[in-house]
């Protein structure tokens, strides 16, 4: 079964774990210097948050597979989606070890579908982005970042009026 993923680049790392952590009602399953991690099942969602990124916002989006063939139908689903992917097997980002394919979807939010391998001491390699396989938009192939590739655009705040956000 298949886990939600978002990825949120915060200023104050403390703040907002205390923040998320009562909004969960737990604590994150990990926790470093300049990164935290929840992985809930109620929601099922893997919600990441760090401090490295110089924009703050909702950093990217995902899909995280439990298993390598998920992953291979995500990828699928993908290139008949007709995305421009990029991929990246055995990568080292986010304290984790893992093959993932990264999209930008209509409106340039960048979407990572990813397995996990394995945990790592450190956030990322800066060429770990860089994937050789990949003739993707050059914003998702050969970023020397960690995790998705660099956003230009300031995220659009929203605001919540007597009625809701959603509410018309």
């Amino acid at each position: 079964m298949k886990r939600f993923h978002v990825h949120v680049a915060v200023p104050n790392l403390e703040q907002s774990m205390r923040f998320y952590s009562a909004m969960f009602g737990a604590p994150p399953s990990v926790v470093k210097p300049d990164y935290a991690k929840w992985m809930l099942d109620d929601p099922r969602i893997n919600f990441a948050i760090s401090s490295r990124q110089s924009v703050t916002g909702v950093n990217h989006l995902g899909i995280q597979a439990e298993s390598e063939a998920e992953l291979v139908e995500i990828h699928g689903r993908l290139q008949d989606a007709g995305a421009a992917i990029a991929e990246e097997q055995d990568a080292q980002c986010c304290y984790a070890n893992s093959n993932k394919y990264w999209v930008q979807d209509p409106s340039g939010i960048a979407w990572e579908s990813f397995h996990t391998l394995g945990s790592i001491p450190v956030f990322g390699e800066a060429d770990a982005v860089t994937s050789p396989s990949s003739s993707a938009n050059s914003e998702l192939s050969g970023a020397a970042v960690c995790c998705p590739p660099r956003v230009t655009s300031k995220p659009i705040p929203i605001q919540i009026t007597a009625k809701g956000c959603c509410n018309v």
